[in-house]
């Protein structure tokens, strides 16, 4: 048991939209992802997942409205809720992402930046 340093991971990595994984609890892993524009439209049917801002804003949209997620923020996205998360101006978002190992983080879409394995740092 070891504390971890977010800012030192984050350090360790400049792909964007391809989470890390940093920790496991109990059939959970934490991840840390770098965004910057769009990522596609997509629903976890059978998982919730978190996202908290470390750094920048997110704006997670759904179908009806767009939801800002600033920098100390967390959102849930309960499981079967269509979003797609976004940057924009050309930011870098900063995120820790918290769900279920095995989870794809396109959801029920397949994409070319689709991802079921986060590598380990």
């Amino acid at each position: 048991m070891k504390a971890i340093n977010l800012s030192e991971k984050f350090k360790k990595f400049d792909k964007q939209w391809h989470p890390h994984q940093v920790a496991v609890v109990d059939g959970m892993q934490v991840l840390l992802a770098r965004l910057k524009g769009e990522f596609v439209w997509h629903a976890h049917q059978e998982e919730d997942e978190l996202f908290q801002v470390i750094k920048g804003t997110l704006y997670m949209q759904f179908r009806d409205r767009t939801e800002v997620v600033r920098e100390g923020e967390l959102i849930v996205i309960p499981k079967g809720i269509e979003h797609c998360p976004m940057t924009k101006n050309n930011e870098e978002v900063q995120v820790l992402l918290f769900e279920k190992i095995g989870i794809s983080h396109t959801g029920n879409i397949k994409d070319e930046r689709t991802v079921t394995e986060y590598p380990k740092i």
